[in-house]
């Protein structure tokens, strides 16, 4: 039996990755477009907001987190500027769970959420130079 890839180990691993965070922040933002009640109820409570102003905030965040899928997905190398911000956001995210009252488990459920755009990340090496994060 052939196990041989038709393309090299390292290019399967970073799109596994790819597909990942691409699904994980198309699925958040299109939750968020949608305007999910519990996501609103969360930012009304952390940022002391009307649920109109929350609803507003919810549905940017869900345009940015389908943009980041788009451009996981899209270009041929991802600028390293969008995977550390995916990977922030993500974990940001999946530690607001606690934060307002779910419990802990919530959070570590969620650590592929930022543990995929880090680790595609760290697969195209971490930048040694500024101009490196915006480079595709």
């Amino acid at each position: 039996m052939n196990t041989t890839l038709p393309f090299s180990r390292e290019r399967a691993l970073e799109w596994a990755l790819r597909v990942a965070v691409a699904g994980e922040f198309l699925g958040h933002g299109v939750f968020a477009v949608q305007g999910k009640a519990q996501w609103i109820g969360w930012i009304q409570e952390i940022l002391s907001v009307d649920a109109p102003t929350a609803t507003t905030l919810l549905t940017l965040v869900g345009l940015s987190d389908i943009a980041v899928a788009a451009a996981v997905l899209m270009w041929r190398k991802v600028p390293r500027a969008v995977l550390l911000w995916a990977a922030a956001w993500g974990f940001w995210t999946a530690l607001v769970r606690p934060l307002v009252g779910e419990p802990i488990w919530d959070f570590i459920e969620r650590f592929a959420n930022w543990g995929a755009p880090l680790a595609l990340l760290l697969v195209y090496g971490w930048p040694k130079a500024l101009r490196e994060w915006f480079r595709s």
